[in-house]
């Protein structure tokens, strides 16, 4: 049986769909739900039944009644928190929840002799690019407290791969973007802070202002370039993770971007195209801590994983699109 924390959020929730449509394993999805949607549960529920468990990665009682209920052989681990500039403010809710919850499962995971997980990270691990693209080589130095636990846990992750034997694929995403193709589930966070859903609200309720921040970056159009990956590549990178580590037992990590970088300006166009609507602009000064550039190179999750990226930033924003009209969220 698989488990998947955070399989209620964003992210996790796409690749609980994929493993649904795609494969005949057991899942169970552990949640506290803090960020994540029990609508969510429900609507996944519909394409194939699976077992759902409310509980925190930071109360033990939860996770010993997690691992003794459930026959659990491989764990997918997507329970964080992920907000650059909360982590910054309020560091301890950082480190007490990404990164001892964290510790807390894989100490279950040993006690169980459960010796496999995939671990959702980041490139913030990698801080400040010195070259772009970035590939797996280059230094590890994080800016924030979010990167540095998802950092921490990489770390811990070698550790426990030497010591029990604990065999692990970490992913370190890029921008992330989109949402299921038939509109079943998508992106929802509480303040929302990732790009495409901002400019998106902006483009369907005009009293809202977009607000773009810094247009004189050393860039092609002077404001800051990104690398989108699309959320249904990005499940498909978590399928071919987990069968990579199925045969052959060995821990890795892997860069998950497209290669490719878009400004926000481009983003901003593209939304106004597909949306078809003129969109409140204001450009503000920089914020601290913005790179200039973050752009993957994937030629080691190509060539290993046998993973590519398939959909254009296009599809992104217009699955992101339908997904809003859909909720009614404006």
């Amino acid at each position: 049986m698989i488990l998947i924390t955070g399989g209620a959020g964003y992210i996790g929730s796409h690749v609980v769909l994929k493993l649904l449509e795609e494969s005949n394993h057991e899942i169970v999805v552990f949640d506290n739900l803090e960020n994540g949607h029990l609508s969510t549960i429900e609507k996944l529920k519909s394409v194939r039944d699976f077992s759902f468990v409310k509980g925190d990665l930071k109360n033990h009682n939860d996770l010993e009644n997690l691992f003794r209920n459930f026959d659990i052989d491989f764990v997918v681990h997507f329970a964080a928190y992920i907000r650059v500039e909360e982590s910054v403010q309020d560091p301890r809710k950082y480190y007490s929840n990404n990164l001892v919850g964290t510790i807390n499962l894989l100490d279950k995971m040993i006690d169980r002799n459960v010796k496999k997980i995939v671990f959702s990270s980041t490139a913030a691990v990698y801080g400040e690019p010195k070259y772009v693209p970035i590939d797996e080589k280059h230094s590890k130095c994080p800016i924030n407290p979010y990167g540095k636990t998802k950092f921490m846990v990489e770390e811990i992750l070698d550790d426990y791969d030497k010591a029990y034997g604990l065999k692990s694929i970490r992913l370190r995403y890029f921008n992330v973007a989109g949402a299921d193709s038939e509109n079943r589930i998508g992106e929802s966070h509480d303040p929302e802070t990732h790009l495409i859903p901002n400019i998106l609200t902006s483009a369907t309720d005009q009293t809202k202002v977009f607000n773009l921040f810094g247009d004189d970056y050393d860039t092609r159009d002077g404001t800051c370039v990104r690398d989108y990956v699309n959320i249904e590549d990005l499940a498909s990178a978590h399928v071919l993770a987990m069968k990579y580590l199925f045969e052959k037992n060995l821990s890795d990590f892997f860069n998950i971007g497209t290669k490719n970088g878009n400004t926000v300006k481009e983003v901003f166009e593209s939304c106004e195209k597909i949306t078809s609507k003129k969109i409140n602009l204001k450009i503000n000064s920089r914020r601290d801590g913005d790179p200039k550039s973050l752009v993957a190179d994937n030629t080691k999750a190509e060539k290993i994983l046998k993973w590519k990226p398939n959909k254009s930033l296009d599809d992104s924003i217009k699955t992101a699109y339908s997904w809003v009209k859909k909720q009614n969220l404006f």
